[in-house]
């Protein structure tokens, strides 16, 4: 398992890991970086209708486990034991936290990160129902936004964030955020 302290260090440096192919940990910090204004989230037509419609309840931290488990669901994935382990730690501790959708009683999608003064490090996300995720990402910028956060990271650019307004920032730039955000006092949960 990862050291709890270490992660936090390197978070506020601007680096995250991540588990290689290899299963070993490597660690990365961008450039450039990928961020989601807060104040210019793009919420598309489609997301809206979604979210009218009522198909998901959205909770906050209530199957952290879980919604690592299905992120690690991939061919391709950067979640290997050891990450889970290190991030299970960590939302004990009160830093990483997970918002999730939910149809019933089944976790149909959501998104985990890392928060850290007001500053959001956005994981991993996954969806089992279509829109799942997207509704749970919307779900996550107005709890940022609500409790005064500043930064939210995604770490690289995808078409996927791309409609939400991710753009992509200067690693200078993105650590002169970061420096300003770690030092905010506020609370995820």
């Amino acid at each position: 398992m990862i050291d709890s302290d270490l992660l936090l260090h390197a978070y506020r440096l601007g680096v995250f890991p991540m588990a290689l192919p290899n299963d070993e940990i490597g660690w990365f910090s961008p450039d450039p970086r990928t961020i989601i204004p807060l104040d210019h989230f793009h919420v598309p037509h489609g997301l809206r209708r979604e979210r009218r419609q009522g198909h998901f309840e959205i909770r906050v931290n209530t199957s952290f486990a879980g919604v690592m488990r299905a992120c690690a669901q991939r061919a391709e994935t950067w979640i290997n034991d050891e990450i889970q382990e290190s991030y299970a730690r960590l939302h004990e501790l009160g830093f990483a936290h997970s918002v999730e959708a939910w149809s019933g009683d089944e976790l149909v999608g959501g998104l985990y990160g890392v928060a850290l003064g007001g500053a959001f490090f956005g994981e991993s996300m996954f969806h089992e129902v279509t829109g799942a995720s997207k509704v749970a990402l919307w779900a996550l910028v107005e709890r940022l936004r609500e409790r005064r956060f500043t930064l939210l990271d995604t770490q690289w650019l995808t078409p996927h964030l791309v409609q939400f307004g991710a753009r992509e920032i200067s690693r200078a730039l993105y650590l002169h955020l970061l420096q300003d955000a770690v030092e905010l006092s506020r609370d995820f949960a």
